[in-house]
């Protein structure tokens, strides 16, 4: 297995690419965590928004993992952070998150953690930002990552 993470604007996925992204997201959210919402946010498509892809080019889908990483203006969010089922266990989610974090530099990064992975979070230097809350009948905990 030779994987990779890449770090892009939209503008540079290809069709297969954003297939991909979609179809991921969607199997892991939609339908794995049963949270029907609106991914289709238009955010993905903002100029400053950075698309991180965990790619095995020796699988069939090529896509391992993902995270969305959008300009907040003063401070950067990270959100859509997933592993393809097939991926996980292997410590592969710290090559999205260390990826994601090597776009964001110079301002506080924030993110919305699912709650049993705040100590995860916890490890890349996130701290608990504001009272835990419930979406889509999970519960999260805004964390900030301080520059």
């Amino acid at each position: 297995m030779t994987v990779r993470a890449v770090s892009v604007p939209f503008s540079a996925l290809s069709a297969l690419d954003v297939y991909a992204v979609a179809r991921l997201r969607q199997q892991v959210f939609v339908v794995e965590q049963a949270c029907p919402y609106p991914d289709l946010d238009g955010r993905d498509l903002e100029d400053g928004t950075r698309h991180v892809l965990l790619l095995d080019d020796s699988a069939s889908s090529g896509l391992l993992g993902y995270a969305r990483v959008l300009d907040d203006g003063d401070v950067w969010r990270i959100g859509r952070v997933l592993l393809d089922p097939s991926a996980r266990g292997r410590g592969l989610a710290d090559v999205v998150m260390r990826t994601a974090l090597s776009t964001c530099p110079g301002r506080d990064v924030v993110l919305d953690a699912q709650s049993p992975l705040a100590r995860w979070y916890a490890t890349f230097g996130f701290v608990g930002d504001g009272p835990e809350f419930v979406e889509d009948g999970i519960p999260h905990l805004p964390m900030r990552l301080r520059v």
